[in-house]
């Protein structure tokens, strides 16, 4: 029998859909050389991949012809758009139609377009799980309640709109099972809030006068203080306050200082915050729960969440990463990179990714990078932008060609470097059609798939950096204080040595040999056990930088001096690396990335740059197969300005 060759496509994708097994593929997080890597079926997967919120059977062709075979779109149990203050419209059509009632067939579009683009494609599905309006009008009771008596969307302390919305997904997942698409989907991504990323919705101050919230916070309370009245009373100073009685402080917003809290006397405000951040841990995990529980253990979880390294407004409810780590049914965390996006910075995750790998938790970045290719949303679906919106600065992509790729290169290579993964967002759609742009992406998945992870990393590396996700909790501006502080980010990354980040709370358990300089940025009071740790961390040799509330108190193995700032240029670090020991490998202010024997350079300027390594070694151009440099200690290279290189180093 003789088939056409242009039917070939559509035959594959129908034998795929009549020939499914009702099975989800076993989808896990594993640790692989020390690392959390993806595993599908037991067979290694690269973590990269793409996604589109309009999601066009073209766009899904190019991702698959650059090899990807990773792909997410978004489901929406409501009929509104993410943002809450923009006037967005809805990406997809509602799930949740009605109380019992249904409708798949967004679900089903979208896996279709893939299909037919991709028969191997795996799918990761993202949920936003905020509701629909007519279960605000059915049930007020459950919603957001603002000072003026109207209601913004659920309550996240509505334990009817937990239950419901988990019984919405538990219903998904079982259509889903019973779908021919079962055997593509590998993960749910559970999403929530303000923009799909668990912020709390709030236009200019943040409210939820709902009685539900005050029972929830005594609760809270209840399991933070072990049921011990006498010990709330204490840390609040208050002997009136009762488990019984006591209530959110105001963390509206609506006045603002320059100054510290005083964990002494404002121990409510602080508590409360700590409250409001542990509310959407406590959500993410519930969902996760189900999700592990409907697929016997074999769909991944993932959700948006700890953006603590950017984000410093405590009032959007991330401060509570710690906790989420603790949950053995999520298996990855996500957020973009900060938005600082201009060529030569770096643009690091907004979370402690160190500590994210070191709870077994794989990271995949979202890399919703600007083309030359960048469209606006009013041009691509003008009838749900409404004026106006989306079309600001960060919303535009660089005039080249060149600047664009060498921003997704500077993606990747931080990606490789770091042992993360991540997805490229292709917002409206086409933003990566170009020839060097696919390149790109295809480049990451043969190099990942090449070198999936070094057998042992031979530059570590000896910068650490522990940061306090609970920093803003303290900052009555309401998060400039916070940023003054963690903008050191933008330097860390251009004193040609690399760094690793944790949290604060995994000081006692995060490996430290390695490190020569261990800086404590934005700590503003130390616990006795973290004085003892600089003790012992001084007489073993380590530079020791304390970054408070006012000052940085630098502490050497021979003496401890106090610098009146908070903030360093990459010179100033520069110099106190080389003070204490840490190897520099470049030295012109330039973006770098080095780690599991990957280096990589972004560079504004461009010129002769000289590497420097800690042994003799090979290093090569990995894209172009050429080796740069034999058995030798250092490499010059000759770079054009606006671009990116990554190399690989062999011992």
């Amino acid at each position: 029998m003789k088939v056409s060759l242009h039917i070939v496509p559509a035959l594959v994708y129908c034998l795929v859909l009549c020939s499914h097994i009702n099975a989800f593929p076993a989808a896990k997080v594993k640790s692989r050389q020390g690392l959390p890597a993806l595993f599908i079926d037991d067979e290694l997967i690269p973590p990269f991949a793409y996604m589109s919120y309009l999601g066009e059977e073209k766009y899904y062709k190019e991702a698959a012809n650059a090899g990807i075979h990773l792909y997410c779109f978004p489901a929406y149990l409501g009929d509104r758009g993410i943002n809450s203050t923009s006037g967005i419209g809805p990406f997809r059509k509602a799930l949740w139609v009605e109380e019992s009632t249904f409708d798949f067939s967004s679900i089903k579009n979208d896996f279709d377009k893939i299909l037919r683009a991709d028969p191997n494609a795996r799918v990761i599905i993202r949920f936003h799980l905020d509701v629909p309006q007519w279960w605000d009008e059915r049930y007020p009771e459950e919603c957001q309640l603002l000072p003026d008596g109207s209601i913004m969307r659920q309550s996240f302390h509505s334990k009817k709109w937990r239950k419901q919305a988990g019984d919405v997904l538990r219903e998904c997942i079982q259509w889903l099972q019973d779908s021919p698409y079962a055997g593509h989907l590998v993960g749910i991504h559970v999403a929530g809030g303000f923009t799909e990323e668990w912020f709390y919705h709030f236009k200019d101050h943040f409210y939820d006068k709902n009685p539900l919230r005050t029972t929830a916070f005594r609760n809270w309370l209840k399991n933070r203080y072990s049921n011990n009245q006498a010990y709330l009373q204490r840390a609040w100073k208050n002997h009136s306050v009762s488990f019984e009685a006591a209530k959110p402080a105001d963390i509206s917003g609506s006045i603002k200082e320059q100054r510290w809290r005083d964990p002494n006397k404002e121990r409510h405000i602080i508590d409360t915050f700590r409250f409001h951040a542990a509310t959407m841990a406590d959500n993410i995990a519930w969902f996760c729960n189900i999700i592990k529980e409907a697929s016997d253990g074999d769909l991944l979880t993932g959700a948006f969440y700890g953006y603590h390294y950017f984000v410093t407004d405590p009032r959007r409810g991330h401060g509570a990463l710690a906790q989420l780590l603790e949950c053995p049914d999520l298996d990855y965390l996500s957020s973009p990179n900060v938005y600082n996006r201009v060529m030569g910075e770096d643009w690091p995750p907004m979370a402690a990714v160190q500590s994210v790998q070191l709870h077994g938790k794989l990271w995949l970045a979202e890399n919703d990078t600007r083309t030359s290719l960048t469209t606006l949303l009013k041009e691509r679906a003008p009838e749900i932008c409404p004026p106006g919106q989306y079309e600001s600065s960060v919303w535009l992509g660089p005039p080249d060609v060149e600047s664009s790729t060498a921003l997704l290169w500077k993606n990747s290579a931080r990606m490789l470097t770091s042992g993360y993964g991540g997805w490229w967002f292709d917002m409206w759609g086409g933003w990566f059609s170009h020839i060097d742009y696919l390149k790109v992406l295809q480049h990451t998945q043969e190099l990942y798939t090449k070198y999936p992870y070094a057998e042992n990393n031979t530059m570590p590396a000896q910068v650490c950096v522990f940061v306090d996700e609970e920093l803003s909790f303290y900052d009555t501006s309401f998060g400039s204080l916070t940023s003054k502080i963690l903008n050191n980010r933008s330097t860390l990354a251009k004193t040609g040595a690399p760094y690793d980040l944790f949290l604060r709370s995994d000081i006692d358990t995060a490996p430290l040999d390695s490190y020569r300089v261990i800086w404590l940025m934005g700590v503003l009071e130390l616990s006795e056990s973290e004085h003892s740790l600089i003790d012992a961390w001084r007489k073993s040799g380590k530079t020791v930088l304390w970054t408070n509330g006012d000052s940085t108190k630098i502490f050497t193995p021979e003496r401890e001096t106090t610098l009146d700032q908070l903030a360093f240029n990459a010179e100033e670090l520069q110099g106190m690396w080389k003070n204490a020991g840490v190897f520099i490998y470049l030295d012109t202010n330039d973006v770098f990335y080095a780690g599991r024997s990957w280096l990589s350079i972004h560079s504004i300027a461009g010129g002769k740059k000289t590497i420097r390594l800690p042994f003799a070694a090979n290093i090569y151009d990995p894209v172009r197969h050429h080796l740069l440099s034999e058995s030798e200690r250092e490499v010059v290279i000759d770079m054009p300005g606006n671009s990116t290189v990554l190399l690989r180093v062999e011992k």
